[in-house]
């Protein structure tokens, strides 16, 4: 990992872009990162495109503001294609990670995504269906993330995922989110 990992999040409100970054922010931060995990809020309501920012690094973090050249953008939503530029930035080397039943190369050819930048593809909502029962496709695409850039391990995630939603839902809910991660590890492809 470099120094700094910059990652973007894009969403609609409500599919959980903003508990997705602080997990990922949280799970870096007990293996002795340095985090920040931040919304861009505005008047949002449910289904309202939002974005989300994290950084993670391995010295202290001194920027205090969105990320404009990001490292990693992941789409939750690829509604979101057709009215946010989500490649708006990437650096020339950056992942994309998209929610999506399409293939790499579709993508790669329908967002017209420069040759260097990787694409990683998951069914993440698909994934939460099956396993959360419900379209959140959150976890799935944190699990998808951490398998894709080793930005922390799949099982400190899972670790976490364990610590933190144990303190809020059921262990039934939590089992299946565990399940959704284990999934989306899977069935990422990355191209």
């Amino acid at each position: 990992m470099s120094d700094l990992i910059e990652i973007r999040w894009h969403a609609r409100a409500g599919q959980g872009a903003v508990t997705a970054s602080k997990l990922l922010a949280e799970t870096a931060l007990l293996k002795g990162k340095y985090i920040q995990a931040m919304p861009e809020y505005g008047p949002e309501r449910t289904g309202a495109p939002l974005k989300a920012y994290s950084r993670i690094s391995d010295l202290p973090i001194e920027l205090h503001n969105n990320i404009v050249n990001p490292d990693i953008v992941v789409v939750l939503d690829e509604t979101l294609l057709s009215i946010v530029n989500i490649l708006e930035g990437i650096k020339p080397n950056g992942i994309l990670l998209l929610n999506t039943t399409k293939d790499a190369d579709t993508v790669r050819t329908d967002l017209q995504v420069p040759e260097g930048v990787t694409i990683a593809v998951v069914d993440a909502s698909g994934i939460a269906l099956a396993t959360i029962g419900r379209d959140m496709p959150n976890t799935p695409i944190v699990g998808a993330l951490t398998h894709v850039t080793k930005v922390v391990a799949v099982e400190a995630l899972k670790e976490n995922l364990l610590k933190t939603f144990g303190k809020k839902f059921s262990k039934e809910i939590v089992d299946a989110n565990l399940s959704s991660v284990d999934r989306a590890v899977q069935e990422v492809v990355c191209k």
